[in-house]
């Protein structure tokens, strides 16, 4: 539930500066639509055989980011069996800066 609801907040809530953001969602018209309005560095997570989201759905609200900075890390596992490799640990710490921390 995280990005059905943390999509919507970061396109209207100006004190978000970054996000993370991932499968497990049901890609709605409204989301994309919140989506394009997201200008922040995004880091979306992918797991590649998610039961509950269709990849191209996924794709899709990928691609819909309005940011400049996005990255998607997509890794093969189901919502609950997945091993992330590959993500960038320090994201939000650079993103955030030392209020962070």
């Amino acid at each position: 539930m995280g990005t059905a609801i943390g999509v919507p907040l970061t396109a209207v809530d100006p004190r978000i500066t970054a996000a993370v953001f991932g499968g497990g969602f049901f890609v709605s018209d409204a989301l994309l639509e919140a989506a394009r309005r997201i200008t922040v560095p995004i880091q979306f997570l992918l797991p590649w055989d998610d039961e509950h989201v269709e990849r191209h759905s996924a794709l899709a609200l990928f691609d819909a980011f309005a940011s400049a900075e996005k990255t998607l890390h997509a890794n093969p596992g189901d919502h609950r069996t997945i091993r992330w490799v590959g993500v960038d640990k320090e994201f939000l710490a650079r993103h955030l800066g030392p209020a962070a921390g």
